[in-house]
């Protein structure tokens, strides 16, 4: 680029208003929670035994079960993909598969661990809104028992779902019944567990036990933590070795108190469901704003913390250039921002005004 292009580019870039401090990019960018930091400190004081013999890992054990309604098996993991893995592999034999939408986290961002680590097949079916339906089953089920296909054994979805979408308690039950009057299981990816829960105004354990999942993993590194995701076993007979099977995936997290003293700091008070609201309120409101500017075009209505935007092509890269984002369906001109409980007003309103200094001029 010469000297004049230079200085052009320059003056434009002048001209932006300065960027959000928060990032729409994932609510991965988010920095932990005080209380969690807060958490970690205290719970350093000194030695405690390893690999989950520990008070910690014990209250926090205890604090998940009482939110799931009764007793269940709940393992600390490091993060969202290995508790996939984990819950996954400890229901799945290799000439067996899952049944999972496409648009779902075990097939697209997660370099294929699930199928690595279980030796099942994925059978990814597709769908409008990142949501299964019972009667999607059907096609997929015919050949159980016949010994040249591998044999459907788990559906999993997301709650919520990949595309910001969520399952009703209807529509969790449904897929329940339809999996179980097949001798299948379900399994949530819970990574956004705790948006779905405040988007469904419902708690915990009616969204997953009497909705009739058997094994979930229930995110916490979206929700203010530092690292850490849990898998729960709601029922036993789903998952049996579950625990050598963490054990086994490199899970195990050998000082387990600093996942646990997290997890209890965000269990307290109902802080984990405080800080999904926030983030699924920062969304409406984002989305509410950047709907009011020329060129921006929302796809759908926020249900949790993720807003599907459609833009001009030409306006994409610019604007992931002031502040970074992921773009989610190229061809469709499909942008996805996402917010965090630690998405503040002056966040929505610096990325609402670089909107208007990059997008509106292209509409």
């Amino acid at each position: 680029m010469h000297s004049g292009a230079m200085e052009q580019a320059r003056g434009v870039t002048d001209r932006l208003p300065p960027p959000p401090v928060g990032s729409f990019a994932s609510d991965n960018a988010a920095p932990v929670a005080p209380a969690v930091l807060d958490a970690l400190t205290a719970a350093n004081a000194g030695p405690a035994l390893a690999y989950g013999d520990d008070p910690w890992t014990a209250a926090a054990v205890d604090a998940v079960r009482d939110l799931v309604g009764g007793d269940a098996e709940v393992l600390f993991c490091w993060g969202g993909t290995g508790a996939n893995v984990v819950g996954l592999a400890a229901m799945l034999q290799p000439w067996q598969a899952v049944i999972c939408p496409e648009s779902a986290h075990i097939v697209v961002d997660e370099a294929g661990a699930p199928v690595r680590f279980t030796g099942s097949s994925v059978l990814a079916l597709p769908t409008e809104d990142g949501k299964l339906r019972p009667e999607q089953l059907d096609p997929h089920l015919h050949w159980l028992g016949e010994v040249h296909h591998p044999q459907p054994a788990v559906v999993s979805i997301s709650q919520a779902t990949e595309m910001g979408t969520v399952y009703s308690l209807d529509e969790t039950a449904a897929l329940a019944e339809a999996a179980h009057r097949h001798g299948l299981r379900l399994h949530v990816d819970g990574a956004r567990l705790a948006n779905a829960v405040a988007a469904l105004g419902t708690d915990l354990a009616t969204a997953v036990r009497d909705s009739g999942v058997d094994v979930m993993t229930f995110g916490f590194t979206k929700n203010g933590a530092m690292y850490g995701e849990a898998v729960v076993v709601l029922d036993p007979d789903a998952a049996p070795a579950v625990g050598f099977v963490r054990k086994q995936a490199g899970q195990l997290p050998s000082k387990a108190r600093y996942v646990a003293a997290q997890v209890s700091a965000l269990l307290d008070g109902d802080r984990w469901l405080d800080h999904a609201r926030h983030a699924n309120a920062a969304a409406r409101l984002l989305a509410e704003r950047a709907a009011a500017v020329p060129g921006v075009e929302i796809d759908r209505t926020p249900e949790v913390n993720a807003v599907f935007a459609r833009l001009p092509a030409d306006a994409i890269e610019p604007l992931r250039a002031w502040s970074f984002f992921w773009p989610w369906d190229p061809e469709r001109r499909l942008v996805r921002w996402m917010t965090s409980f630690a998405t503040t007003d002056s966040d929505v309103d610096r990325f609402v005004a670089g909107l208007e200094a990059i997008v509106a001029p292209r509409a």
